[in-house]
């Protein structure tokens, strides 16, 4: 794993993982984020059993995460009511993990950077360099380690 942070910022005050050198490989640093954040909202998260987002977000669930799915196809998921966008969401988004094309990313990063997300989990396959870089702009970090991405912010660049 290689994290990547924008020239001048500062490592995540909370995780030893992400203050090591941005270009270190960091196994453990996606692990401090699962651990602090406990709240994720599945951006496409489909009802389907056969869809990844619905064995990733059911993985993730029965390992005790808050889950809010986010379709605007869906009523409800998993149990759980399901929203329409991001800005829908009447909670605390602390994770925002995206099952959408990479051309779609960069929407929902700007809904999750006005939401006060706290990270941003692209999955394999819908990396968008474009969205990373909003993330940056943004004052956000960001981690990019085997097939998936993350934008990770700070409270004092969204203002919580």
């Amino acid at each position: 794993m290689r994290v990547l942070l924008p020239d001048g910022a500062a490592a995540n005050p909370g995780g030893d993982a992400l203050k090591r050198a941005p270009t270190q490989t960091q196994p453990d640093a996606i692990l401090e984020l699962l651990k602090k954040y406990k709240t994720i909202a599945v951006v496409g998260l489909s009802s389907n059993p056969m869809r990844p987002s619905f064995g990733v977000t059911e993985y993730m669930q029965e390992a005790g995460y808050r889950i809010i799915p986010v379709n605007p196809n869906e009523r409800e998921v998993l149990g759980e009511k399901s929203y329409g966008r991001l800005e829908d969401v009447p909670e605390k988004i602390e994770i925002v993990n995206v099952f959408r094309r990479a051309e779609e990313v960069p929407a929902v990063v700007e809904s999750a950077i006005r939401m006060g997300a706290k990270v941003v989990w692209m999955q394999s396959g819908v990396e968008n360099e474009e969205a990373a870089e909003k993330a940056r702009a943004a004052g956000g970090r960001c981690l990019h380690f085997g097939g998936a991405s993350e934008a990770s912010w700070g409270t004092d660049a969204i203002g919580e």
